[in-house]
């Protein structure tokens, strides 16, 4: 696909999705590398074009510089932004208590502390990306696993081979003390992040360092 046709598919993508008001953003691609420019109206609708841009087949980088432009009366003081985190991380139950500190510095959000699962990481990160006055999120959290698990390469090869997102054969998978290392190539973005959801999804990773190369 040339980029001229790869970025009006995600120019309809865009507009496709109704989460995404696209009329402020702007789309350049060269070699299959995508570039979004413009601004959004929350940190949420930031996220959701970019999940967008990675949906389009044919794309194989992403870069982006949007904006995140709130309206006068959707502006929030860091210390309320602060105070609605804690309270939506302590009222879901896949987070633990006391364990996820956040911190907000000009409607920034970072979250620190330890967490036993990836899941949580995510799920931490997920509750209060959709707050108002949240510009961006750094998160963070390490994950500590309560036990050590053997054979977690052998696991994750085993994960790779049921997905039937990924083509186990192509992803070459190095494990140093629950430090995951991904390698190889991949025909898009959704086999690429199946492949890493599948490393994390084992009991023991402790992070995973994606390097599968997109090739059309």
């Amino acid at each position: 696909m040339n980029d001229l046709a790869l970025r009006q598919n995600i120019i309809d993508e865009l507009v496709f999705d109704p989460s995404i008001d696209a009329a402020n953003i702007g789309v350049a691609v060269e070699e299959g590398v995508v570039t979004l420019s413009g601004h959004v109206g929350s940190y949420a609708e930031k996220i959701a074009a970019e999940m967008a841009v990675k949906r389009v087949k044919g794309v194989r980088a992403l870069a982006e510089t949007l904006e995140v432009r709130f309206q006068g009366h959707k502006r929030h003081a860091d210390d309320e932004i602060a105070a609605r985190a804690l309270d939506i991380i302590e009222w879901d139950a896949l987070l633990p208590n006391g364990a996820i500190g956040v911190k907000v510095q000009k409607g920034w959000v970072t979250l620190t502390g330890e967490v036993q699962w990836h899941f949580q990481r995510v799920a931490a990160e997920r509750a209060v990306m959709k707050l108002g006055g949240v510009v961006g999120v750094t998160n963070v959290l390490s994950i500590k696993p309560s036990a050590s698990i053997p054979d977690v390469k052998k696991r994750i090869e085993g994960a790779l081979k049921r997905n039937a997102d990924v083509e186990a054969e192509r992803v070459e998978v190095a494990v140093l003390d629950g430090n995951v290392t991904l390698k190889g190539g991949v025909t898009g973005w959704r086999e690429r992040t199946a492949a890493e959801r599948a490393a994390w999804s084992i009991p023991g990773v402790v992070s995973v360092t994606n390097n599968l190369a997109v090739r059309g």
